[in-house]
Parts: C-alpha cells; sequence; structure tokens
C-alpha cells in the first residue's frame, strides 16, 4: 500500500493473510482524535502494528466520511491493512456508509458496539446499543448483507451488566461476523475496573470467527499473560502503545526469545520530539499546540515517575517552551524506563482516575 490507495481486494486479502499467521494479531486500537493519520505513521516507525483500526466515522442521517479519518485509508502510511470503523444506530445510514468506505482501500468495516463516552451512549450509539440487543441483530444483518470486505466488530461486554454477553455473542456468529475484539470492561465501568478477561475467553472459546483482546495491556509478559488467559487470537492496544510505543516490538522479541528492547529516558524523550513533530506540522505550530500533545502525554506520564508530579506540572503548562522544559528535567537521562503504569492517585472525577491503562 504504502499511503497510495489500491483496490480493496487486495487489502482484504492481506488481512485474510494477518489472520490464518501463526503469530498473534497484533492491531492498534481506534481512539478518538488520537489514533490519526500522523500517529500511524510515527508508530509504524517504532515496529507498527499488524493492522490499523481508524477514529470512527460517525453516521448518522446526514452524515458523509469525515476527509481527516478518510486520509488514515486513502493516504494509509504503514504498508498494512485498514479497517474502517462506523459508529450509529441509523440502519439505512449505516449501510450508506459502509458502500461509501468499500470504494476505499479498507480491509474490513467495523461496527464500534463499545465507545463508553456518555455523549455517546445517550444516543444509543457506541456502547449505548448494548442495551437494544433487537436493534444490534438488526444492524448485524444489514450490515453483513452489503459488507463485501471483512465485517468486524469491537464491543464490550455489557452496558452495566456483563449478564447479556451470553446473548450478544451468538448474535456475532448469527450474522458470520469475520472478527470480533472484545474490551473486557462494562460501558458503565469506563477504564476504572480491572478487565474481566474470563468474558474474553468465553468469546474466543464460543465464536467461531478469531476473537483479540483489548484491555490494559501494557508490557511484554502482560501481552503473553492475556493471550495464554484468553485464548484470543491476538491483541488490540492503544493506551499501552501511546505510552511506549515499543511495546509492539517488544511483544514480538518477546514471543521470539530475543532480547526484549528496553528504551531509556532519553529515547523517551525523542519520541516526544518526534511525537511534537508527526502531529503538529512546522509550518503551523503555535502555543496551542501543547492543548494537543497533553492528549498523548496524559497516558505516557502514567509511566514516567511514580509520584505524579510529572502529570501534575506538564497539565499546567500552556506554552511549547514549558512542556518541552519539564519533559526535558523529567526524561533526560540514561536509566532504563519500563514505562509500565504507576498506581498514581487520582480523584474520582480525574479521567485517568481507576486502572485506565
Amino acid at each position: 500500500m504504502g499511503g497510495l490507495e489500491e483496490h480493496p481486494v487486495a487489502s482484504l486479502n492481506q488481512f485474510k493473510s494477518l489472520l490464518e499467521q501463526k503469530e498473534p494479531i497484533l492491531a492498534l486500537a481506534p481512539m478518538q482524535d488520537v489514533t490519526d493519520l500522523a500517529f500511524w505513521k510515527l508508530m509504524a516507525t517504532f515496529g507498527g502494528a499488524d493492522a490499523y483500526w481508524t477514529e470512527y466515522f460517525r453516521v448518522h442521517v446526514d452524515s458523509c466520511l469525515d476527509k481527516w479519518i478518510l486520509k488514515s485509508i486513502t493516504e494509509n502510511p504503514t504498508g498494512r491493512p485498514a479497517i474502517a470503523q462506523m459508529i450509529g444506530n441509523d440502519i439505512p445510514s449505516l449501510v450508506r456508509i459502509a458502500r461509501e468506505l468499500q470504494k476505499h482501500n479498507v480491509a474490513a468495516v467495523d461496527l464500534n458496539l463499545g465507545c463508553p463516552a456518555p455523549v455517546v451512549y445517550r444516543k444509543c450509539a457506541g456502547g449505548g446499543l448494548l442495551r437494544d440487543l433487537n436493534r444490534v441483530d438488526s444492524i448485524l444483518g444489514a450490515l453483513r448483507d452489503v459488507i463485501e470486505v471483512a465485517f468486524t466488530v469491537k464491543t464490550r461486554i455489557g452496558f452495566d451488566d456483563p449478564a447479556i454477553f451470553e446473548e450478544l455473542l451468538p448474535l456475532f456468529a448469527k450474522h458470520s461476523v469475520d472478527l470480533v475484539t472484545v474490551h473486557g470492561r462494562t460501558v458503565a465501568e469506563k477504564y476504572r475496573s480491572a478487565v474481566h478477561y474470563e468474558y474474553i475467553a468465553r468469546a474466543a472459546a464460543d465464536l467461531p470467527c478469531p476473537v483479540l483482546a483489548n484491555g490494559n495491556v501494557y508490557s511484554a509478559a502482560k501481552a503473553r499473560d492475556v493471550l495464554e488467559q484468553t485464548g484470543a487470537r491476538g491483541l488490540m492496544i492503544g493506551r499501552g502503545v501511546i505510552r511506549n510505543p515499543w511495546l509492539f516490538l517488544q511483544i514480538r522479541q518477546f514471543r521470539c526469545g530475543e532480547p526484549v528492547f528496553q528504551p531509556v529516558g532519553r529515547d523517551v524523550l525523542a519520541y516526544v520530539v518526534a511525537l511534537y513533530e508527526a502531529i503538529c506540522p512546522e509550518a503551523r505550530r503555535v502555543d496551542t499546540d501543547v492543548q494537543r500533545l497533553k492528549k498523548y502525554i496524559n497516558f505516557l506520564g502514567l509511566g514516567v515517575e511514580p509520584t505524579g508530579r510529572f502529570l501534575h506540572e506538564i497539565r499546567r503548562v500552556t506554552t511549547n517552551a514549558e512542556f518541552f522544559r519539564i519533559c526535558t528535567e523529567f526524561l533526560d537521562h540514561g536509566e532504563i524506563m519500563p514505562l509500565e503504569p504507576f498506581a498514581i492517585a487520582f480523584k474520582e472525577t480525574d479521567v485517568m482516575a481507576g486502572e485506565n491503562l
């Protein structure tokens, strides 16, 4: 692919080959306003994922394809399959956008059944759909009829009660979904509980399609444990890779018995600089760029030091100069940094509260 859009059949064949490989599939999770084209390109330089899920295309009666998200597909720089994710509940609109997406080089079209943002689930979209399995059944059937590439789903285990998971899994089998990613929390739990890996294991055992495990994979050793515990076909990782861009590489090295790369502080500082250069083009750099950088550093900061001081200080900077002064203070050293999350105390209202790994 290499940034030049090809026919979807080529990408689909690449995706099918990926599903047949012996090694676990390593996927980059979709994170809205974070895992965009610039971030994909940067991740590819650090070892990269086997497949990339786009930010979600918002689907409603008047929607069209979001141009900035579509660029991740039309200009895909990774050489790996791109999976286009949709979020919405209007069946004719979802069908229409699915058809539009398949005019581009997508390996699969993915339905979001897991977004825990209140602005989404209150509209009965994303994780909110898990309160209406009849609607889920209808949506899956309509999309299966029109999706000619692979059809995938990313879901949580329920809205506020995982008991419905037993009813949800047969729907995926009924509509011949090609791959299911399971985030092992309910929507209500957001990111503030332990991940219930036993539900992912149930999906992997019961479904006829491959299952990816999602949630709290933050190291190569944790990746091994999650794969063993769930029997999943692979892993989808978001926050862990933002904090540690070498994570996909480390997992592969660990599994092959090779020495695992261990970054030191200056490596992490160089990553922060590369992140800034990737997401803030030189021609448009202004001090307000620091607000965009904070979206990423909120996750990285959990692995910098255990007191929370780095996060406290970095969240209060207002200029690029202040931002890099603090990053240099904490990261300009040669000590190894595992980049695993510290148990930093937060207020209950803080977005990072709980086990947000």
